[in-house]
């Protein structure tokens, strides 16, 4: 058998002595022969391949425990677990891309000087639906803070309520004049601290949370689970909160489609919730005319994209709008709580300075 010294090894892996050392003590690379007496390590030609993989991996970023997994699969699986994997580094890029984007229009931002201002126009409806005995979502919509959760387990609608009632204070409270996701944020872990408590310490009780947060010209949005958020600018429908479910990780991996996601038996099942899993936090750029939907599944799960949009672009006031899509999921079945909070993003005169 053909005997290859550790540094011999490294030169033709492109992995280093003290990298292969760190890999055999995590049991993740090990030597084909250790010498009794010196403790050499040596390796032979066959290890490359698993050693080259090793290094890829690396080079991606996967984390050793990860990197172990992947190694102790057969090729298809271990494929799926990257692919996997990928896709979580790419959702996790994309919200820190965003936040990235909004410090540097904040730093870089002209001060306005118009005589406008912008405000929200809005309204919140939530009902039972058709064959759910009780309504466990709670939805809420004020001057600042837009809201829905989603609760679930025997005491799901607690826990929805509690979560929103945590943030109800953001309503009045006085913004910062620097990152408001870092207010959000902190009112997010109350809330979350909130739902333990109502959920008893177990994982069988909880909510999803989707809240928008008013600053007067931006939105901060926090998203968990999946509730959704959608953006309804020059008659185009934006779909602006990423599901944290079974299904959509599928998809994101491209196992799945969108069509068969629909029919999947663990369609509701959640990867996230609000004690499960840490929120996504973005900031979005608030224009005149843009209307903003959050929905608990109970609509977005029987009722399509098209028909939402339709809906909100012909519904002239946030209130009909809400109405309108509550009554188009009862239409399809009511299977679900379904609750809508619909705002409008309007220009108004600013007031004068007092003198």
């Amino acid at each position: 058998m053909e005997w290859l010294t550790i540094g011999a090894f490294a030169r033709a892996c492109r992995l280093s002595p003290k990298a292969l050392r760190l890999y055999d003590e995590l049991e993740l690379l090990r030597p084909a022969r250790v010498d009794a007496a010196t403790g050499y390590r040596y390796y032979t030609p066959v290890q490359l391949e698993q050693a080259r993989l090793v290094a890829w991996l690396r080079r991606l970023g996967m984390p050793l425990a990860r990197i172990r997994t992947v190694c102790a699969l057969p090729p298809a699986a271990a494929a799926d677990e990257i692919r996997a994997y990928w896709a979580q580094v790419e959702a996790e890029t994309a919200v820190r891309r965003d936040l990235a984007a909004f410090l540097v229009d904040e730093l870089a931002a002209t001060p306005r000087k118009d005589t406008t201002v912008l405000e929200l126009r809005y309204s919140a409806h939530s009902d039972p639906g058709l064959v759910r005995p009780a309504n466990q979502d709670t939805a809420h919509a004020g001057a600042r803070l837009l809201a829905i959760a989603d609760g679930y387990g025997p005491a799901g609608a607690p826990a929805s309520s509690a979560a929103v009632a945590a943030l109800r204070f953001l309503d009045t409270a006085d913004l910062p004049a620097g990152n408001v996701l870092n207010l959000l944020a902190d009112a997010v872990h109350g809330a979350t601290e909130a739902v333990r408590d109502v959920a008893a310490g177990t994982d069988e009780n909880g909510t999803t949370l989707t809240a928008l947060l008013w600053t007067g010209s931006r939105l901060a949005l926090v998203h968990i689970g999946d509730s959704r958020a959608y953006l309804l600018r020059g008659g185009a429908l934006f779909r602006i909160t990423h599901d944290h479910t079974v299904v959509q990780s599928l998809i994101d991996e491209g196992r799945l489609t969108a069509e068969e996601a629909g029919t999947h038996p663990q369609r509701a099942l959640l990867l996230k919730a609000l004690t499960t899993g840490t929120p996504d936090l973005k900031l979005h750029d608030a224009e005149p005319g843009d209307r903003y939907l959050l929905c608990s599944d109970g609509l977005s799960g029987v009722v399509p994209d098209t028909t939402i949009r339709d809906l909100l672009t012909t519904a002239a006031a946030p209130d009909t709008a809400v109405h309108s899509l509550v009554d188009a999921a009862n239409t399809a079945g009511g299977p679900d709580n379904v609750s809508c909070v619909v705002a409008d993003v309007v220009e108004t005169a600013a007031r004068p300075a007092a003198s």
